[in-house]
């Protein structure tokens, strides 16, 4: 018989199930073994207080930039605009190379990311929208959501079309191995202070740099289209994010691998994504065409120039 391998596979029978006897679990396991899940997260940031203890230096710098602009560029170009959207192509290879340096940012794996972004975009901002600041609050919009055991587990049924692969099935369950693995080789680069600066600092600051495109975008900047939700373009996020912070943008055409639709809305996620694509590791980019960029505008269009649009969002 065979069987679907778009699903994860089965877990093994235990012997209460093979004996027909469900297990309870009580309230009080549940909250424990939550607890124990959430526990690295806490802890991570409790250890930023490493940082009066181990020596700073440049280098050690430079290293906590480097590994945030990555790993930064592991969740935007990779989970977000290749997994959620596909917004282009590449290939099998390259791809679990993308899944990969995703999972060293820590933020659990590319199945479980894609999959509740995508259930974020299909409910934006509505009581279903896992991480919306009007329906609940700043605070769970930021963090508090996945924090909790509702959100848990992987929404299979969003992610058929990656879930067919076994690599990505993977390192979604595995998906710390990575993150791991970045701090062994900080620390064997350069030492205490290497783990410290190059993947405790550079960590919290991609934490809080992605989340605010969760919580921030959604109540601070300028809204260009009018779309069923309160995203909103802002420039400020989307320099700390590679361009994610063009919010608006992304809502009104989500599959378009470009969120800056003009040159001056910097969007670095973009730029080395068609850096990638020049020399063959990446192809098929999607880009929203004119009338895409003059579509559903809040403020009409006097005429129907695109010139109109970048004029008046620039003034």
């Amino acid at each position: 018989m065979n069987r679907d391998l778009t699903q994860p596979p089965p877990a093994p029978a235990t012997a209460r199930q093979i004996a027909g006897v469900s297990a309870p679990v009580s309230p009080q396991v549940s909250y424990l073994t939550h607890a124990l899940k959430s526990a690295p997260f806490v802890v991570l940031h409790l250890a930023l207080v490493s940082v009066f203890f181990v020596e700073v230096s440049w280098p050690v710098v430079l290293l906590c930039f480097a590994t945030y602009f990555w790993r930064m560029f592991g969740v935007t170009g990779g989970y977000h605009r290749y997994f959620a959207h596909r917004s282009y192509k590449t290939s099998r290879a390259f791809q679990f190379c993308l899944a990969f340096l995703g999972c060293s940012c820590l933020q659990k794996g590319p199945l479980w990311w894609a999959a509740n972004h995508r259930e974020h975009h299909l409910h934006s901002d509505t009581p279903k929208d896992p991480h919306s600041p009007h329906e609940t609050t700043f605070w769970w919009s930021h963090v508090g959501w996945i924090l909790t055991s509702e959100h848990e587990e992987t929404p299979w049924n969003k992610i058929t079309d990656w879930a067919k692969y076994p690599e990505l099935r993977f390192l979604d369950r595995w998906h710390w191995v990575p993150g791991i693995c970045l701090a062994i080789s900080c620390f064997l680069l350069a030492g205490w202070s290497g783990l410290v600066w190059g993947f405790v600092v550079s960590t919290i600051l991609l934490y809080h740099a992605v989340f605010t495109i969760n919580s921030l975008s959604h109540l601070f900047g300028k809204r260009r289209y009018n779309t069923a939700d309160d995203s909103r373009n802002n420039w400020i996020l989307a320099i700390i994010t590679l361009g994610e912070g063009w919010h608006n943008n992304h809502h009104h055409y989500q599959s378009s691998v470009n969120q800056g639709f003009f040159w001056w809305e910097i969007d670095i996620s973009y730029s080395i994504i068609w850096g990638l694509s020049k020399v063959g590791l990446v192809w098929d980019l999607r880009k929203p065409n004119e009338k895409a960029l003059t579509h559903r505008l809040i403020t009409p269009l006097v005429g129907s120039s695109l010139e109109e649009v970048e004029a008046r969002a620039r003034s």
